[in-house]
């Protein structure tokens, strides 16, 4: 067996804790969610996401560089995906369902991110990818459903609410960030790539605000929010959003995506502990199947 590089290790140990800094946005944005409307909240955290990402890139990389046309329309299209669409989706479905549940969705990321990939980019699937796919999906049934797959039949809008749905729309819109991802790469490092993105976000996020009426901001947010909107700008936006690029950049697609399985646990485990969210076994045994699938569906078959 031939072993990982150090290189590798350390971009492993940052995946993780990008996958344990994304699973604390769940318990974050759900705080932010009750205290201000989506667009507000996705607003204030690429504001401060952004500004940190300007200052960075002017420190480590000297400013940013001039973008020929094609990364012009790349990166807008991150912004639009990675930024735009995927938080307003984020911050929706936690103003309607709990932290925990909504992280769980996020195991489907790395499922969606192989169909499109098979469906559009004519990447093949093999027997056991497609078994992989069907054993996610069926833990994810699981987990909407709370374990009554027949109730929900009976009653779709019971289980699957407007909560579920946006936050089907985060999971397809970062799919195709991820995929797009691969491309805005080449010739960008990964704070250029990631603070484009934000840019074009935030500004896609300030226009759109300004057409369509949400509630009012209020005139000031406890400090619990105001940390947690820090902690969703800082950390998971600016610190792992660049280590995410790393990876993308040193191992691809691909393999980035299995540690998308820990952003459940990880959402899932800070939800219960700091929210005092119940761990329902539907859950438990519907996350495990995801994963389970995930995995299956990521593993490279071996042959002796």
């Amino acid at each position: 067996m031939q072993e990982e590089s150090p290189s590798h290790v350390i971009t492993y140990v940052k995946l993780t804790l990008v996958a344990a800094l994304w699973g604390g946005t769940f318990v974050a944005g759900r705080i932010v969610a009750e205290t201000l409307a989506p667009l507000h909240a996705a607003i204030g955290r690429f504001a401060i996401a952004t500004l940190l990402l300007l200052v960075l890139s002017w420190v480590i990389e000297g400013g940013l560089p001039r973008l020929n046309s094609r990364q012009l329309v790349v990166t807008c299209v991150l912004g639009a995906t990675g930024i735009f669409l995927y938080n307003v989706s984020f911050f929706t479905a936690l103003s309607y369902i709990p932290a925990g549940r909504t992280a769980l969705f996020v195991a489907l990321n790395p499922i969606v991110t192989a169909l499109i990939l098979a469906a559009f980019f004519h990447e093949r699937l093999s027997p056991q990818q497609w078994f992989g796919i069907f054993i996610a999906l069926c833990g994810a049934i699981i987990v909407i459903s709370r374990g009554d797959i027949a109730a929900m039949i009976e009653d779709v809008s019971s289980s699957f609410g407007f909560g579920e749905l946006a936050m089907m729309c985060a999971v397809l819109s970062w799919a195709a960030y991820t995929i797009i991802g691969r491309y805005a790469l080449k010739g960008l490092s990964p704070i250029a790539a990631t603070t484009y993105a934000a840019l074009w976000g935030l500004a896609l996020l300030i226009l759109v605000s300004l057409v369509i009426t949400q509630a009012p901001i209020p005139d000031a947010i406890s400090w619990g929010a105001g940390l947690c909107l820090f902690y969703l700008g800082a950390f998971g936006t600016v610190i792992a959003f660049i280590w995410y690029y790393q990876g993308l950049k040193k191992i691809g697609a691909a393999r980035v995506a299995i540690f998308n399985n820990l952003v459940p646990v990880f959402g899932v485990f800070q939800a219960f502990l700091f929210l005092d969210e119940p761990l329902l076994a539907s859950m438990i045994i519907g996350g495990v199947l995801v994963m389970a699938g995930v995995t299956l569906t990521n593993r490279k078959i071996s042959v002796s």
